[in-house]
């Protein structure tokens, strides 16, 4: 009996020391309009899609545009019944205080603009100088604000677009499910706004492809550079995917608040890393109205980002630009 008793915790330690590393899961579907990937490693191998896809369609139904029903829709509709749940305020305050910080280069209410500019749904142009002007009127963040849970509105024709926010928002949020869920170590992907959390376990980092601007929309997609992430967010706005050429003129899909027509700079794409993806993503947005010089240096004056910007020479070639902190975080990159 004692050698049994004296062999046994041994026979423990050895299962313990040979124990095979967590399987990763992966499980991917669609939501906002676009697509999700999340890996993640649980003790427990837990499948939590079913969850997952509650929380994205609760989302969807505060401040999708996709969806007749929610939240945005029926205060874009002034339903005066309407009543605003912690998604939208969230999505509402943050974009607020990143139109604050960029002096408007963000504002969620263009989204008027972008449709007459053909950037809707049904990608239809109709617009001309005196619609510009017309639709400017209806256009400008300052002119919204929430008062006792309510919108509040200069003008009924005002409406809101979260876009540019929610797709990094909904990636904070499925994180807090996962960390509540006491999972720490994960990737989420929705819709190219990313979050890495902990590492793979094998103790590696993860790895995120930086797309490398394209001359047509349909080219195929290939690599710029590869980073290497832990504990941040990354989300990437770039000009080389929603455009059109008319009359020999390009017009991209990101609108100037302030003067009603599609930015026209030299910036293609920009990644921001960032501890939230909603802050990542509303900054990338607002970095391509800005420009590359005037959103190089609005990054370096500001500690909380990073950021890889893809810009065009006068000669028409390509060049980049990390700051010190993407730097450290770029393994390769590629002509």
């Amino acid at each position: 009996m004692r050698k049994i008793i004296l062999l046994f915790p041994l026979f423990l330690l050895g299962c313990s020391y040979f124990q095979p590393p967590i399987q990763a899961t992966k499980l991917m579907g669609e939501a906002q309009g676009t697509y999700y990937s999340i890996t993640y490693f649980d003790e427990d191998s837990r499948d939590l899609q079913y969850q997952i896809d509650s929380l994205l369609d609760e989302f969807d139904m505060s401040v999708s545009l996709w969806e007749p029903n929610s939240i945005l829709s029926k205060v874009n509709n002034n339903d005066s019944s309407v009543s605003l749940d912690k998604y939208f305020i969230d999505n509402f305050n943050i974009s607020v205080d990143v139109a604050n910080q960029t002096k408007g280069s963000f504002d969620f209410t263009v989204g008027k603009l972008a449709k007459a500019w053909g950037f809707g749904y049904d990608e239809t142009r109709n617009i001309d100088s005196s619609m510009i002007d017309n639709l400017l009127q209806l256009t400008g963040y300052k002119k919204v604000k929430i008062k006792n849970t309510a919108v509040v509105k200069d003008n009924p024709g005002i409406t809101f677009d979260f876009n540019a926010v929610a797709q990094g928002y909904s990636v904070d949020m499925i994180s807090d499910f996962l960390e509540s869920k006491n999972i720490h170590n994960y990737l989420i992907d929705i819709g190219g706004e990313v979050k890495a959390k902990g590492t793979k376990s094998s103790g590696s980092k993860w790895k995120i492809g930086i797309e490398k601007p394209a001359e047509n929309k349909e080219d195929e997609r290939d690599l710029k550079a590869i980073a290497q992430l832990e504990n941040v967010s990354i989300a990437t706005s770039g000009n080389y995917r929603k455009f059109y050429v008319e009359n020999g003129i390009r017009y991209s899909h990101t609108i100037n608040p302030s003067t009603g027509y599609p930015a026209l700079n030299r910036l293609l794409s920009v990644s921001v890393l960032h501890q939230s993806t909603a802050y990542a993503d509303a900054f990338a947005t607002s970095f391509m109205v800005m420009g590359y010089k005037k959103a190089r240096e609005f990054v370096e004056n500001n500690p909380d980002l990073e950021a890889f910007f893809i810009y065009s020479t006068n000669d028409g070639l390509y060049e980049t630009y990390a700051t010190q902190g993407f730097k450290k975080v770029i393994t390769e990159e590629f002509k």
